[in-house]
């Protein structure tokens, strides 16, 4: 089976594709893959760094304000869903799937036009602009949330999950806190702003941890390679006990969530895959600059699951942080019911489920 994949931007259109490719090589390790995305996009660095044959081309987003460079968009968008019939013409793929990004607008509007069969998958509670634009030309649309269904043409739409939750679930399972020098028999939360940090929730920690620092539970406090030096000249002075371990980064980061307790951070939809996946209560706290909201949107989700907790940036501080970590962390039953809850809302098989739909596809096509 050859399968060309299309996906750019950031991580949460990356990182379900790559779980899905993962996946596909499991089940049959002779399937070909060729990842198209551009040549400035995160994609760029981190498909190759993953072994995968990757291509690129040359497209941009609309801007919201009118402008002649929305000129240029149209332009760059036309050349490049001709730019991807080519590659198409000379890969063949048996099917081409798309996560999100401009990119992928190009390559499965491109592939639909040829009458491959085509799917999008959404990860977030929203529909993001390139899959609303695609899916009324692809054969099926994969979602992760069921309350973003009705933003699509109803007869085309699939619940499958987020293929990274498959993906984490089935990362080996090890004591990983010994190595940060904290036990792993006592509760732990996870404070993880994303692979950059989160500066509000840096700021908030700062301010809890003297009041951090007497409680009975452990912290493995990660703050984002580009704030750590910041963070720990804040700290200067500021007694840390042993419950409480500072970090910039954490490389196995998949390894070490099976040993955590819970997880404070941000609502981002591969984040929210692999809480639910994986059964972790959380404390979100969504970023407000995303486009429409969505993280807001994805972490009420859980919410209403009484599966989390969210607290709005705006209303973050070192005071209410502690108030609601305590809420969890001294509070076994809570923490036990959350922890139900989310797991409930877990889809741990989904690079599975979206396999199915992909091989039924296929051959419904042939």
């Amino acid at each position: 089976m050859k399968i060309m994949v299309s996906g750019g931007g950031t991580g949460g259109h990356i990182y379900p594709a790559l779980a899905l490719i993962e996946a596909l090589k499991i089940k049959d390790p002779t399937t070909e893959f060729l990842y198209v995305g551009t040549e400035k996009g995160l994609e760029s660095r981190i498909v190759p760094d993953n072994h995968i044959p990757f291509k690129t081309i040359k497209i941009q987003g609309f801007k919201r304000s009118l402008s002649m460079e929305n000129v240029k968009t149209i332009q760059l968008f036309l050349k490049s869903v001709k730019d991807a019939k080519k590659m198409i013409k000379a890969f063949k793929p048996d099917i081409v799937i798309g996560t999100g990004g401009y990119v992928s607008g190009a390559v499965v509007y491109a592939a639909a036009r040829l009458h491959i069969p085509t799917i999008v998958h959404e990860q977030n509670s929203v529909a993001g602009i390139t899959n609303k634009f695609l899916s009324h030309f692809v054969d099926k649309v994969a979602i992760s949330f069921e309350s973003v269904a009705d933003q699509f043409p109803k007869k085309k739409v699939v619940f499958t999950g987020n293929p990274r939750a498959q993906q984490v679930v089935n990362e080996t399972k090890i004591d990983a806190l010994s190595e940060y020098n904290l036990s792993d028999d006592i509760p732990t939360m996870l404070v993880f702003g994303g692979s950059r940090g989160a500066e509000k929730i840096n700021q908030a920690m700062v301010t809890a941890i003297p009041e951090l620092n007497k409680k009975p539970y452990q912290i493995l406090f990660v703050t984002g390679n580009v704030h750590y030096d910041k963070i720990m000249a804040n700290l200067d002075g500021v007694q840390l006990n042993g419950n409480i371990i500072v970090k910039p980064y954490l490389n196995n980061m998949p390894n070490l969530l099976s040993n955590i307790s819970v997880i404070l951070g941000r609502a981002g939809a591969t984040s929210i895959a692999e809480i639910t996946a994986l059964g972790l209560p959380s404390i979100l706290v969504p970023s407000p600059y995303v486009t429409n909201n969505h993280q807001t949107k994805n972490a009420m989700s859980l919410v209403n699951n009484n599966a989390a907790k969210l607290i709005t940036e705006d209303a973050l501080t070192g005071e209410k942080l502690v108030e609601v970590v305590d809420e969890i962390m001294l509070n076994d039953d809570v923490r036990k019911q959350m922890a139900e809850n989310s797991r409930k809302m877990g889809v741990p098989d989904a690079a599975d489920r979206l396999i199915v739909v992909m091989e039924d596809l296929i051959k419904e096509k042939k």
